[in-house]
């Protein structure tokens, strides 16, 4: 893992800035906008594609929620969501939806002393965490599934997002799973009702909050985690083993989904049974209009996302995503013959 490409590229991002890059003289840009997931791979597929076409990306990393309000406006040439919109809100808003990349978010936390990877954590005791119910380091729930960690007698601050955001919902589709009274009281979607907690703007606003917060935990996509040195928790899986982030696990996670047999690519890799499957995996989403005002736009983005299928893997195993499957691009690209232009013609060249 190249952390240091990562720390280049999320720059912007850690001040809240949207990618932005220049295109050659002459040379049409992409615009998108939407989830910060993907944000440290769209960045270097981007500079990558801009120094082989001469063609530019202007990515606006505002969460998910901003994405899809920004596609269902027609203010960019696309939208971009963890949180995958179901079947009937497609063809509400006259979209078409697919996956680009996979990957996981991770609990991260601030105790000094714990290192990356040395606390365990279930399913059930992280929802209790944020629900409130749990409100120290060494409460016992914790202090069992720990026997060999030093555990301060430390109040548990919990961090979230105060955005609408795709990573809170693969987050909360999880913990909804796990958790019966997490999914009655909060639930799962891409803004909800915290019980507990402080909240920031994207995941660099989460991973800021934990970093300057003494016994904090928060949630992040795994590519956050690694760029800030953030310390995370080891999760207990559906097959009760304890596993940590990686491209490996969050392979496993992916590799029973069945994506031909999901209308509109509605998909969820939350809690996915396998004794390596990291339990918080999800993918990230491009949203288009199905009736082009900009057919040209929509021409040159659908190049861009061909590239990076086909020539995009080894950075995106680089920063630690997991690629769509052969099989999986192949549907993705039939899909495409519905984006078309005012006369009815498919835009995909």
């Amino acid at each position: 893992m190249n952390t240091q490409a990562i720390q280049n590229f999320l720059k912007c991002a850690a001040v809240g800035f949207g990618l932005a890059v220049a295109t050659a003289a002459g040379a049409a840009d992409i615009t998108g906008a939407g989830a910060t997931f993907p944000y440290p791979l769209y960045s270097k597929w981007a500079e990558a594609y801009k120094a082989k076409t001469g063609v530019g990306l202007n990515y606006q990393s505002i969460g998910s929620g901003g994405g899809i309000k920004q596609i269902i406006a027609k203010t960019v040439d696309f939208g971009a969501s963890d949180a995958p919109l179901e079947p009937a809100q497609l063809e509400k808003e006259g979209l078409v939806q697919f996956p680009m990349v996979m990957g996981g978010v991770v609990p991260v936390f601030k105790i000094d002393g714990v290192k990356p990877g040395a606390l365990r954590l279930t399913g059930a005791v992280l929802a209790d965490i944020y629900l409130g119910k749990i409100t120290k380091w060494n409460a016992p729930a914790i202090a069992a599934l720990n026997k060999d960690v030093k555990l301060p007698d430390m109040d548990i601050t919990v961090v979230s997002r105060s955005d609408g955001s795709g990573t809170t919902f693969i987050f909360t589709n999880y913990l909804s799973k796990v958790s019966a009274e997490w999914k009655e009281k909060a639930g799962n979607n891409t803004s909800v009702k915290w019980p507990t907690g402080v909240s920031g703007k994207g995941n660099e606003g989460v991973a800021a909050y934990v970093q300057r917060l003494p016994g904090s935990i928060g949630y992040v996509e795994y590519a956050y985690a690694l760029q800030n040195k953030m310390s995370y928790a080891l999760l207990q899986n559906k097959d009760g083993n304890f596993v940590g982030p990686d491209d490996k696990t969050f392979r496993a996670a992916a590799a029973n989904a069945q994506w031909d047999k999901a209308p509109g690519f509605y998909l969820l890799l939350t809690d996915q049974s396998g004794k390596e499957s990291w339990p918080i995996t999800g993918a990230t989403f491009i949203l288009m209009h199905k009736k082009q005002d900009k057919p040209e736009n929509a021409t040159i983005a659908l190049k861009f996302f061909d590239w990076a299928y086909e020539g995009g893997d080894n950075i995106a195993l680089e920063l630690d995503y997991v690629p769509m499957p052969d099989s999986v691009v192949k549907q993705v690209k039939a899909e495409w013959k519905k984006i078309q232009d005012g006369s009815g013609k498919a835009v995909a060249y």
